[in-house]
């Protein structure tokens, strides 16, 4: 019989024994009172054990998450696996991708959520340092150049504070620290005890070298602290300490299951282990035993079981977390049976979905009513203020308006870094507190193009960025080289409101030297002597239409001189012919553009349409080699319409499809000559390696071009490209027997063009093999080999 059982039945027998049952007992009083006090001794004694069930607790299950980059995912199905078999889990602890599983579970979502959001589209580009493509914010973004690498820097610590601390950029993975766990932190009380399920997390404090556990505060902040894997994302500070990855001092929190929970039995998921001893030879393994301390993978009582489930992916081997998630659910089962028989409590579906539900219901919504923001220098940062929320006494942001202006701010080339977090008002919104992190002042650009063709190019920039009541930034810099040669002033001003704008002011030289950029494939003809020079300065205004859009309107006065020989017979003793514009133009742009990269793309979409208009004076002058002796003027006004589009309306991991089509229409009048005319006209350049040849077959005043993309990516960044495309012009302009030139009859001169390519995506640039096929020239099949971006500043008018 059970205990409680006997003693109820003992009892018992005493209330209904015959003293108790005498109506008129022969007692004295003394003795009455004491039969009293013990009849009411063990009636509480029969209340208490009768009741006893709903007060006794059942074990108290612990569960602990090891860190382990992506393979520290196979802790999803290691909970998956648990829920499924009804094992309760009342308490949990976690380090690094352990603490994020971990803390996703304590804020009351399900396995099943976890894996789906691991798995989805957005936790990928969180995990390379990317954000949706949908919040970049194009309006912030600089003039699109040849850079490949940029290096920040203070007068003051021109090397020591330049050197990166990350590998990735962390805006989507503080954003979302922020929505998952922010919210749900804030709503109760910043107190780890209150969430869904009893939570805590470790980050290491190197300083001090030792792991700190984080039991209160802000959930989002403790939980990025003990994600922050050294070199990869760069640490954040928390009431003056700067944390990194809880890994360094403790990958395995079994410790702080045990002292902080009263923890009857803990079940752990391992998937780590300690670096092996330094060799000699290995700079790595040294600087790993350095930084790391061996932590014990053992639970410190009796009553617990590890689970190590294995995988083969690596530690930043994203792409394949399901691979450990299957890994973990797999494990689990395998000795579930054993679990069973040591743990005997169990919750059902139906009660744990119910409790789930009823602690989500307590999260407030995010709806921001507040900004404030911070700065350790104690800087005006009214700009981040302003870019968020409009009137902090009036309006308030709910979730998908408040990440659009998030991104849209820190799009800012001013801002490094931003940090939020958010305090819960009484009205159950939220104040937004972030931390602002300025850009180091000067920044410096390099890049260009390495070709086997003789159109090498460098490109170097200078950037001096400040932050205020408005961002400004002065850039100067220009491209060298044989082929093309550029400078570059401009200053830029960001002003920040709910409609953002922009105003800029610069001045560009360019020459371009199409003589010097043919390459031994086109040696049997002797190339005609084509430079282009120009000068312009100007301004603009730029507004946002969405995030990925934006409209622009540019003024510019420009002088343009092109110079030529009109035939390949010349010497270097001949002068060439010259034609020069001097007038102005007007610009009107409107751009969409999402594509993945700036270059090579394979998903995304490009939509821009250009309106401009021009007028110019012409003054054209005769060389030694012309056949008429010519000094000529003449005025024009001329409207160009140019329309563009890309899309990749089907884009996977291996394969993408996409399609481009171009379109350009003017009026633009004869000038003096075949050469100077062509030279002004609208070139069909759909491939970027038609921006280095001047070939007349595809210039036209009117033309309608198109063609299709097929990419075939091997890897990551590995593409195996073929584009080919086919030109049609309206109207082309045709050079006679007798020297005379004009338009030909319409829908004359089509052409094709097509290039098959194999690229890699570096980080510093494209890395790529082309054969392009350019079909009207004697020797149409061209090879070259290329490293970096073809792009070139943008022309006055042309």
């Amino acid at each position: 019989m059970d205990p409680a059982a006997k003693v109820l039945q003992k009892h018992r027998a005493f209330l209904n024994s015959r003293e108790i049952k005498q109506k008129k007992p022969r007692l004295g009083k003394k003795k009455l009172l004491l039969i009293l006090m013990q009849l009411a001794k063990r009636l509480t004694i029969i209340l208490l054990l009768s009741f006893a069930p709903l007060f006794v607790q059942s074990q108290g299950i612990g569960v602990v998450l090891s860190g382990g980059g992506a393979s520290g995912f196979a802790h999803i199905g290691v909970l998956k696996a648990l829920e499924e078999n009804n094992i309760p889990i009342n308490y949990i602890t976690g380090t690094s991708s352990g603490a994020l599983v971990g803390a996703m579970y304590a804020s009351g979502y399900s396995p099943q959520e976890i894996e789906d959001y691991v798995l989805s589209n957005k936790f990928q580009l969180m995990s390379q340092g990317a954000i949706e493509q949908r919040y970049e914010f194009l309006l912030r973004e600089d003039n699109e150049n040849a850079s490949g690498i940029s290096f920040s820097f203070s007068i003051d610590s021109i090397f020591s504070k330049s050197l990166p601390t990350n590998f990735i950029r962390p805006e989507l993975l503080d954003f979302e620290m922020l929505r998952l766990f922010g919210v749900s932190g804030a709503s109760h009380t910043y107190n780890f005890d209150s969430l869904f399920v009893p939570f805590r997390c470790v980050a290491s404090d190197i300083v001090a070298k030792k792991g700190v556990v984080f039991s209160n505060g802000q959930l989002n902040e403790a939980v990025r602290a003990s994600m922050t894997f050294p070199f990869y994302v760069n640490p954040i500070r928390i009431n003056g300490v700067l944390y990194f990855d809880g890994g360094l001092y403790n990958n395995f929190p079994s410790d702080v299951m045990y002292n902080s929970f009263p923890v009857d039995f803990i079940i752990g998921s391992n998937v780590s282990y300690n670096a092996a001893p330094p060799r000699e030879d290995d700079l790595i393994s040294q600087l790993t035993n350095m930084l790391v301390t061996h932590t014990s993978f053992k639970i410190p009582c009796e009553s617990g079981i590890i689970i190590e489930p294995k995988s083969n992916i690596s530690t930043f081997d994203f792409d394949d977390v399901d691979e450990a998630i299957d890994a973990g659910y797999e494990s689990t089962i395998a000795m579930i049976d054993s679990i069973k028989l040591m743990i005997d409590s169990r919750i059902s579906s139906e009660e744990l979905n119910k409790r789930r539900t009823e602690f989500r219901a307590s999260v407030h919504p995010l709806i921001i009513s507040e900004v404030n923001t911070t700065n350790k220098n104690g800087l005006d940062e009214s700009y981040v203020r302003k870019s968020i929320l409009k009137n902090k006494k009036t309006e308030t942001i709910a979730d998908m308006r408040f990440k659009r202006r998030y991104f849209r701010t820190y799009a800012t080339p001013q801002i490094k870094y931003l940090f939020p977090t958010l305090e819960a008002k009484a009205d159950s919104t939220y104040a937004l507190n972030i931390k602002v992190t300025e850009a180091k002042p000067f920044r410096i650009d390099l890049g260009g193009i390495i070709s086997t063709r003789a159109i090498n190019t460098g490109f170097i920039q200078l950037n001096y960025m400040r932050l205020d009541r408005f961002a400004s930034t002065i850039q100067a810099g220009g491209y060298f080289g044989k082929f093309y040669n550029s400078g570059r002033a401009n200053i830029d001003l960001h002003f920040p409101s709910y409609y953002p704008i922009s105003a800029s002011f610069y001045g560009v030289i360019n020459r371009w030297d199409y003589f010097k950029s043919f390459t031994t494939f086109f040696d049997d003809e002797k190339p005609s002597f084509l430079v282009q020079n120009e000068v312009y300065v100007g301004g603009g205004i730029k507004l946002p239409i969405f995030n990925n859009s934006k409209f622009g309107l540019d003024y510019r006065h420009f002088e343009t001189q092109d110079r030529y020989y009109q035939t390949t017979d010349f010497t270097n003793k001949d002068t060439t012919d010259r034609t020069i514009l001097f007038g102005n133009t007007l610009i009107l742009t409107l751009e969409h553009n999402s594509l993945n990269r700036k270059q090579w793309a394979t998903a995304g979409t490009l939509a821009q349409f250009k309106a401009i208009y021009s007028g110019a004076q012409e003054h054209s002058l005769a060389g030694s080699t012309s056949l008429e002796n010519y000094d000529y003027r003449n005025g024009h006004h001329w409207f160009n319409i140019r329309g563009e589009i890309q899309n990749f309306p089907l884009s996977t991991k291996y394969f993408s499809f996409g399609i481009h089509g171009l379109a350009s229409i003017t009026n633009l009048s004869l000038l003096k000559n075949y050469t100077a005319t062509l030279l002004n006209m609208n070139a069909f350049q759909p491939l970027p390696d038609l921006q280095t040849y001047f070939f007349s077959e595809y210039r036209s005043p009117q033309y309608v071009g198109g063609g299709l993309n097929i990419i075939f990516s091997l890897r990551k960044n590995i593409d195996i490209r073929v584009d080919g495309y086919w030109y049609q012009p309206f109207i082309s302009i045709t050079k006679n027997d007798d020297g005379t030139f004009g338009y030909s009859k319409p829908f004359k001169g089509e052409s094709q063009v097509a290039s098959l390519s194999a690229i890699y995506h570096s980080p510093l640039g494209p890395i790529r093999a082309s054969l392009n096929y350019f079909p009207k020239q004697k020797t149409p099949l061209a090879f070259q080999f290329t490293y970096g971006f073809i792009i070139f500043h943008e022309r006055a008018f042309r």
